[in-house]
């Protein structure tokens, strides 16, 4: 269970066992704003300190380690490369996903605060469910291993553009609320 706790920290993860996913990831041509690089921790649901280091890995690419009480505790350690996008007024990080939940990849959104907080969102599955039937995306319904999901087909500009459009600022829902730390 550990494990599949770990692996909700992330926005780009599994919410309640939904998953939106997409044939594109976002390009590796913007860099992330330094205050996102480091590390950051919370309290989860279950009483547990997690914590979230992230740092580069590469030219506009990032990686995000994962980890419950310190970094030596290596059972709980989940590593993710990603990518990042500033569209509009929002922050975009795009990660693969691994192949038995389709290997294509997963969209989040996160926000740094001016109180000094990361906050990590995740997309909503049935607003993204609307957005297809209603002609406004296109995609499919797919079935995950923890539930239903949703393939986004759509071009990367078709889909900033849903998402920056204030009309649909209630597809994000937060996921986690980190502060600035020290394991």
């Amino acid at each position: 269970m550990k494990a599949w706790r770990a692996s909700m920290v992330l926005s780009f993860l599994l919410l309640s066992g939904c998953l939106v996913t997409f044939k594109e990831p976002i390009p590796a041509n913007e860099a992330a704003p330094v205050p996102l690089l480091g590390v950051w921790s919370r309290t989860d649901e279950w009483g547990e300190l997690r914590y979230l280091d992230i740092s580069r890995s590469g030219s506009n690419l990032y990686k995000a380690e994962t980890y419950v009480d310190n970094p030596d505790n290596v059972p709980s350690v989940q590593s993710y490369s990603f990518t990042v996008a500033h569209h509009g007024r929002r922050w975009y990080l795009s990660a693969g996903v691994p192949k038995r939940m389709g290997a294509n990849f997963a969209i989040g959104g996160f926000e740094l605060t001016q109180s000094g907080e990361l906050v990590l969102f995740n997309l909503d599955v049935g607003r993204i469910q609307q957005a297809i039937a209603s002609g406004e995306l296109k995609g499919s319904d797919v079935q995950m291993p923890q539930g239903e999901g949703v393939l986004v087909t759509s071009t990367l500009e078709q889909v900033f553009a849903y998402l920056n459009d204030p009309a649909n600022s209630d597809v994000f829902v937060e996921v986690a609320r980190y502060q600035r730390s020290t394991p």
